[in-house]
């Protein structure tokens, strides 16, 4: 039985990160292996006829790319601090049908995946929880999910293409939240500067309430910005094009390598590291 997908709904969303996780495992092999994604599409009745012909663009295939990285550079700081915190929760924020903290898991961790209650509701058809994992319907906007967290052996909180979409005091709410109920815990996530929101806002801005683009949340500088936040934060960044990886396997020509640069140097593409230290 095939999953029917509906135009226009939200779950629609979730075809489109899906469906590129799939054309980076298939493009870049060797970078990045996302089975679940290629596993999925075969489960989901959607026409992905204008997804194919999009795969084919130069630029689409570069997009693949930034997915891949971004998803491996997340795993790698998921991993690392459950290096040092093996029974540690690992919460996977607006995940989407992501299965980064399953790929993660290390036989001892617990696996959190939250997002809106229509997103769950597919989930759980799809990807329903495995051992030592929930799939929770929330707003992460709203701090009530805290609660269902099991943080005691510690907690590391990822978000891949999540922030874009909140504006400025709401990552600043959510944060300083977090800080003061997961002490010891560390939330990763990508972010960019203000003009490369501006390019991935320009497709949903239209249609969002607020029209300032300027209020949605953007980092150039993130240690110099995101500091004044709240003194316990212990914040570090890299660029997530290059910050991980020097990209010189066969797969990745020589241009994109160009464009790589440019992401992480001019569009200040970066994954943003947060550590919760002690209660205020």
């Amino acid at each position: 039985m095939k999953y029917k997908i509906e135009k226009n709904t939200v779950q629609e969303t979730l075809i489109l990160p899906l469906y590129s996780r799939k054309l980076c495992t298939e493009l870049y092999p060797n970078l990045y292996q996302d089975e679940t994604a290629v596993h999925l599409i075969d489960q989901i009745d959607y026409d992905f006829s204008e997804a194919e012909k999009n795969s084919r663009s130069l630029m689409q295939r570069f997009g693949a790319l930034e997915v891949a990285m971004r998803q491996n550079d997340l795993t790698f700081e998921v991993q690392a601090y459950l290096k040092t915190h093996p029974c540690a929760a690992v919460v996977n924020l607006g995940c989407g049908l992501d299965n980064t903290g399953r790929a993660c898991d290390n036989g001892r961790c617990k696996i959190y995946n939250l997002d809106f209650p229509d997103v769950i509701a597919l989930r759980q058809q799809l990807l329903p929880a495995g051992e030592r994992e929930q799939n929770i319907p929330c707003d992460l906007k709203d701090p009530a999910w805290f609660d269902k967290i099991d943080a005691s052996g510690g907690a590391v909180f990822f978000a891949s293409g999540v922030f874009y979409y909140f504006l400025t005091e709401q990552v600043w709410e959510l944060v300083r939240g977090m800080a003061d109920a997961f002490p010891g815990g560390v939330l990763v996530f990508d972010a960019a500067n203000r003009t490369a929101v501006k390019m991935i806002a320009k497709t949903w801005l239209k249609t969002a309430k607020i029209k300032d683009v300027g209020a949605y949340f953007a980092v150039s500088d993130a240690k110099s910005e995101l500091s004044p936040w709240d003194s316990r934060l212990q914040i570090s960044n890299r660029g997530y094009m290059l910050g991980y990886s020097d990209l010189k396997d066969p797969s990745v020509s020589c241009f994109f390598r160009f464009l790589a640069r440019v992401g992480d140097s001019g569009m200040k593409m970066q994954i943003v590291k947060i550590g919760f230290g002690g209660r205020a």
